[in-house]
């Protein structure tokens, strides 16, 4: 039996790209998914183009925030709005592979897995253009996160039959990875599928590529969402600026 994978993608100002995005989604060799696009007061025409592919595919709903509101509300209006029970995350600039879907519900409904994450590629323009691949360890805990984010969001899964509706808190930035804090509280380990299934696309001007405020939004999350005492913040802020100072360099 093949189960409903509810996919959560928020939508700001994404015209550019978000025909892309859902075109990767119809692409699935898996078919039975629904993809909740909410957009966050687009002022572009982001809203035109996802309900043209609506009208099209039934598969495909679109929801307009009242007011812009963020990444964490956005993702978590879709998760209150999802009926499958695998909760899927892809970004309105992000691509799949076509196997993407097929490969990781198989792999977690085989090892009974409450949240997995895969491989991915970074890329720029096309992903024909391929800026290099990011490998990801077989497993990770809630400490060994703690150190470096290294599930990528556009390549998580989380099953819903084992968590239940998990959400994001509402940072900012960073959301996506206090949702697995928050899930490695209730369960030992994420798994992952170590291949690439993904593609990850880098906005030189985006805030993620400004390391110092990165920073800033992770020390926000060890203090005021994880509530870590200042002295672990500390540590684990140390090791997150030596990693990422390490995958600077490479």
């Amino acid at each position: 039996m093949r189960e409903l994978v509810s996919i959560i993608t928020p939508s700001y100002n994404s015209e550019k790209f978000i025909a892309q995005t859902i075109e990767a989604v119809l692409d699935q060799t898996y078919n039975n998914w629904e993809m909740i696009i909410v957009d966050d007061q687009s002022t572009d025409n982001s809203v035109k183009l996802i309900d043209a592919y609506a009208q099209k595919d039934t598969r495909i709903k679109c929801i307009v925030l009242e007011e812009n509101s963020g990444p964490a509300v956005a993702r978590n209006r879709a998760i209150e709005e999802a009926q499958g029970r695998y909760i899927a995350f892809l970004d309105a600039d992000d691509l799949w592979m076509p196997q993407k879907l097929e490969k990781q519900i198989a792999f977690m409904q085989k090892e009974n897995i409450a949240l997995s994450y895969t491989g991915y590629y970074r890329f720029e323009q096309s992903k024909d253009q391929i800026k290099d691949e990011i490998t990801v360890p077989l497993k990770v805990d809630y400490h060994e996160l703690l150190k470096q984010n290294i599930i990528g969001c556009l390549t998580a899964v989380y099953d819903t039959g084992i968590l239940g509706k998990v959400t994001m808190p509402l940072i900012r930035k960073r959301q996506d990875f206090g949702l697995w804090l928050k899930i490695l509280k209730e369960v030992p380990y994420a798994y992952a599928l170590q291949e690439p299934l993904a593609y990850y696309r880098i906005h030189t001007d985006s805030i993620s590529s400004n390391k110092i405020i990165t920073s800033k939004y992770n020390w926000k999350l060890y203090r005021e969402v994880e509530k870590l005492p200042w002295y672990k913040a500390v540590y684990y802020f140390a090791w997150y600026t030596y990693r990422s100072l390490l995958k600077y360099k490479s």
